[in-house]
């Protein structure tokens, strides 16, 4: 692209664009609105930035953090003066807490009129509080050599900072004085004559920061040691969105054959989607310290946990009980220890981590123990949700790790999705990839992010219950731009099923009505407005045939009807018998 030198405007706005573009932005969600003009101008004539309207601000901001967790490189998003940057706010949270690069760029208007009840303007500056890892606000767009060099370089240090040292949000507010079309003035003319673009733009290194990202932490032989010599110690591999899943998996396979250590794997890591890599793997972890004798006989002497801790509550309540030394592995500059226990962090990657030579440790009593009880509450999960008919909703995730074709994406909701995921996701071999707002741990934006994640993809899934998907209707107003296929599974239980597991279940009212919320929504006159298909299922057997193969392009909803009620009844008087004997 060659600069606009239609005037000042264009002239910075195109001058910012060109610069993300050769740092290797890909992506500009774009929001309608006037005070926004340039930028949307210069972003619409980039022909390498694949540019997308989004009407809803919220929903826009969803779908930019799900391409941004699918490709791992950042996304420009972009709004105009006034409340609309706040419905960002979401996403900006979310974005920092799982480590996603969002480029957040807000339009204001200039500072004469700020505070005088000029339209559509609001304090913006700090808007996001302390979310990004680095805010700014631009000076007023000028033609001056020095100041379009100082826009090139703050774009170029944005774009660092949204990745380094941990991903997450950057927040640029850009004012803007009229005219805001691309109005011809005739100030721009010497520059034009004057401005070499190769020349200007020849420092940019596509890409960006990628040489800062290489790892270098280092790690002791006292530790290595101390690890080696350990016959009780565990491997915990929680909530990740690996750009390379195959490459962690073996990561953490290396170290755990090395050490002999079991890996106790979430349903939100790939791990258990390429079983086949890690003999020592655990998929039941759940269920098994629901057993109060098991899980005292388990305790270990070392933990090393791999990223953020899982789903699990059993699980953390273990950890927090036994107050076992730990090492936490993972490249970030984020506190991952909500336990506040004795904790050691390791800031590299497990990939990074495994260089080191290990020297093959023997099986353990302590690793059969493991296995044993893995093997057996396995087999009982599996012949139970194998004979079960009646429509069960944690049934759905077991089914979908047996069903779904290699690799597929799939985004799972929070509330119950997750937590089903956790107890009953099969370990298998095909590649699936998991994806998931586990930041923030909130409902929003679900079903945009999902299509972000699955836009010019292979044809992904989304699994959420239906308080999430109404959450972010908005979210279907894609359909137009998206390009691939979803399949939404929606279990519609009217209501929230995840309040059904806490104490305030037990006290009616207020329960149904502030907590539960249903709403009675007709999912198939709510797809009939948006133009989407959707279908009920009314067996297993059926859902099997709609999940293999995927359609490859347009949304598709599957709804299963489930009864919330008897479905945490059966969770209360199930899931503790699995590992009973």
């Amino acid at each position: 692209m060659s600069i606009n030198f239609n005037n000042t405007n264009s002239v910075w706005a195109s001058i910012l664009t060109e610069t993300l573009k050769r740092l290797g932005l890909t992506t500009a969600i774009i929001c309608p609105g006037s005070r926004s003009t340039p930028l949307t101008v210069a972003f619409a004539q980039q022909n390498e930035v694949e540019a997308i309207p989004i009407l809803d601000e919220r929903s826009a901001a969803f779908f930019a953090l799900g391409i941004a967790k699918r490709t791992g490189i950042p996304v420009a998003l972009v709004c105009t003066s006034g409340t609309a940057g706040a419905n960002f706010y979401p996403a900006v949270i979310e974005a920092k807490e799982s480590r996603i690069p969002l480029v957040v760029l807000t339009a204001d208007r200039p500072p004469e009129l700020r505070d005088c009840h000029s339209g559509q303007t609001i304090d913006q500056v700090k808007l996001y509080g302390n979310y990004p890892n680095w805010q700014a606000e631009l000076a007023l767009p000028s033609l001056e050599m020095g100041m379009l060099g100082y826009l090139r370089q703050t774009m170029i240090y944005a774009w660092e900072r949204s990745l380094f040292p941990t991903p997450g949000c950057v927040h640029l507010n850009i004012p803007f004085r009229d005219p805001l079309a691309p109005i011809p003035q005739l100030d721009t003319e010497t520059l034009k004559l004057q401005f070499q673009t190769e020349d200007f733009f020849a420092g940019i290194a596509s890409g960006g920061v990628s040489s800062l990202l290489r790892q270098t932490g280092e790690i002791s032989n006292k530790t290595i040691q101390e690890w080696q010599q350990c016959k009780r110690g565990i491997i915990i591999a929680g909530t990740a969105q690996p750009r390379f899943p195959k490459e962690y998996c073996n990561a953490i396979s290396k170290l755990s054959q090395g050490l002999k250590f079991p890996v106790l794997a979430e349903a939100l890591s790939p791990l258990r989607n390429y079983a086949q890599l890690n003999p020592y793997l655990m998929s039941t972890y759940d269920l098994i310290l629901r057993n109060q004798q098991l899980a005292k006989e388990l305790i270990p002497n070392i933990v090393i946990q791999i990223g953020e801790l899982p789903t699990s509550k059993e699980l953390r309540n273990w950890l927090d009980n036994t107050q076992i030394q730990r090492w936490i592995i993972d490249p970030s500059d984020h506190n991952l220890d909500p336990l506040h226990g004795k904790t050691t962090h390791l800031r590299t990657s497990v990939e990074s981590l495994v260089e080191t030579e290990l020297i093959a440790s023997p099986p353990s009593e302590y690793l059969h123990l493991w296995r044993e009880a893995e093997a057996k509450v396995r087999q009982k999960i599996d012949k139970t949700m194998a004979t079960m008919e009646t429509l069960f909703e944690g049934k759905a995730a077991w089914l979908l790790s047996q069903f779904l074709p290699p690799k597929t994406p799939i985004f799972i909701s929070n509330s119950m999705p997750v937590r089903d995921a956790e107890f009953f996701w099969k370990p298998n071999n095909s590649g699936i990839q998991p994806f998931f707002n586990r930041g923030a741990n909130g409902i929003d934006g679900t079903l945009s992010t999902a299509l972000g994640i699955a836009h010019q993809n292979q044809s992904s899934v989304m699994l959420t219950g239906d308080l999430a998907l109404l959450h972010d209707t908005n979210g279907f107003l894609l359909r137009n731009k998206f390009i691939g296929h979803l399949t939404i599974i929606l279990i519609n239980n009217n209501g929230g099923g995840i309040f059904e597991m806490l104490p305030i279940s037990k006290f009616e009212p207020p329960f149904e009505e502030f907590f539960a919320t249903p709403q009675d929504i007709n999912f198939t006159q709510l797809c009939a407005t948006y133009n989407v298909e959707h279908e009920v299922i009314t067996s297993w057997e059926y859902l099997k045939q709609r999940l293999n193969p995927l359609p490859s392009k347009g949304i598709r909803v599957l709804e299963l009807r489930t009864n919330r009620k008897l479905d945490a009844k059966w969770r209360q008087e199930n899931l503790s018998k699995f590992a009973r004997e």
